[in-house]
């Protein structure tokens, strides 16, 4: 029996085993938990970066006008509304199609008396044009969009805006407005 006493009665190495492996213990959950918030955050940073640049896209205006607005006449009202566009430094190809058929890129007309959201329009191109009808860089393309159906003739002294709406990228404004006196050929301003 003393043997057996003697057997049991220097446990201090055990209480230090034991101290190590809880301590291993915390420090494998701690990696897990470290493992996963990484993942977490590495995950909601790509979806933030992925919602940054679809904002981008939609903000970024990828047309821009170039040159002077001008405004064409046959009697007291504006007939037609003439202006160049073209892509703004790095934008993205945008379809010009032609009003005959399904209008890609929609212009729209207000005024303080009336919202049309759709008038018609018509594309020529200036310069030089690789026979499509994408504007893509360095490409001019001349919009004349006819306001002789609107319900409200535009006469003068009338502030409008004419919203050119592509299908990607944001709404180019263009606000101007018509002179004291309807000339047959106007600069708008």
């Amino acid at each position: 029996m003393h043997k057996t006493l003697k057997l049991h009665s220097n446990e201090s190495g055990q209480v230090a085993l034991e101290s190590a492996i809880i301590l291993i213990a915390f420090i494998v959950v701690a990696s897990v938990f470290a493992f996963t918030i990484l993942s977490a955050g590495s995950s909601s940073t790509e979806r933030g970066e992925e919602a940054i640049y679809a904002g981008l896209e939609g903000v970024q205006s990828s047309m821009s006008v170039k040159g002077a607005v001008i405004a064409e006449s046959s009697g007291t009202s504006v007939d037609t509304v003439t202006f160049t566009l073209a892509l703004v430094t790095g934008g993205d190809p945008i379809d010009l199609t032609d009003t005959s058929g399904d209008n890609v890129v929609v212009i729209g007309y207000r005024d303080g008396a009336q919202f049309v959201n759709e008038v018609p329009w018509t594309i020529g191109w200036v310069g030089a044009n690789d026979a499509d009808t994408m504007l893509e860089a360095g490409e001019l393309a001349e919009i004349a969009v006819d306001l002789s159906g609107l319900g409200t003739a535009l006469g003068r002294n009338t502030p409008f805006t004419l919203e050119i709406k592509p299908p990607t990228g944001a709404v180019l404004n263009i606000s101007r407005t018509t002179p004291a006196s309807i000339e047959p050929v106007m600069e708008l301003r």
